[in-house]
């Protein structure tokens, strides 16, 4: 599957965040930009910055939101950031395609916590009013998933109380998804 890079977004109705690329990742330091970031539901404040996740950098720098420089003070393009976050995760662009189709559909998408789940995902219109409603797991097509990991998964849900969803991305990057249950027998 080709890697489609995602085109800014035409009509830009503020200034892109600027973020500096760190070990611990892509930091903003700005307060305004932090507000306005975390008012969406985009990345974790520490110590009066925010840290953005691999997929969130990504989903951000696709729409134009947000601009990434190395300490040398030099931009980084899409596909380099990718390739960085492809050598530390073979998910990183799956996750990221999975994390862009929640955003473009309304849903704010946080990080999953627990072993497997990708994202804990916020009914539209809930983020900060209410908890997640939904725990993610992305997947894909060509690649085998182990059984006692979605059983994982769905006890992870079942304790949170939480909706668990499969997300199987094809080999075409499209995403269907599938609500998962427990199975009883008797």
């Amino acid at each position: 599957m080709g890697k489609h890079v995602p085109e800014a977004a035409t009509e830009r109705q503020e200034v892109p965040a600027k973020g500096l690329l760190t070990a611990k990742g892509v930091k903003v330091r700005d307060q305004k930009e932090i507000g306005a970031l975390t008012s969406r539901g985009f990345g974790t404040v520490e110590k009066k910055v925010l840290l953005l996740a691999p997929y969130e950098v990504l989903y951000l720098i696709g729409r134009g939101l947000l601009e990434v420089k190395d300490s040398k003070r030099k931009k980084i393009p899409f596909e380099e950031l990718l390739q960085r976050y492809e050598s530390v995760n073979s998910n990183a662009w799956s996750q990221y395609l999975v994390y862009r189709d929640l955003r473009s559909r309304g849903y704010v998408a946080r990080e999953g916590y627990g072993e497997g789940v990708d994202f804990r995902v916020y009914e539209r219109g809930e983020y900060s009013k209410d908890a997640a409603k939904y725990l993610v797991v992305s997947v894909q097509e060509s690649k085998p998933v182990g059984v006692s990991d979605l059983v994982n998964a769905v006890r992870q849900s079942q304790r949170s109380k939480k909706e668990l969803v499969l997300a199987v991305m094809n080999r075409r990057g499209e995403i269907v998804y599938y609500s998962i249950g427990q199975l009883t027998m008797q």
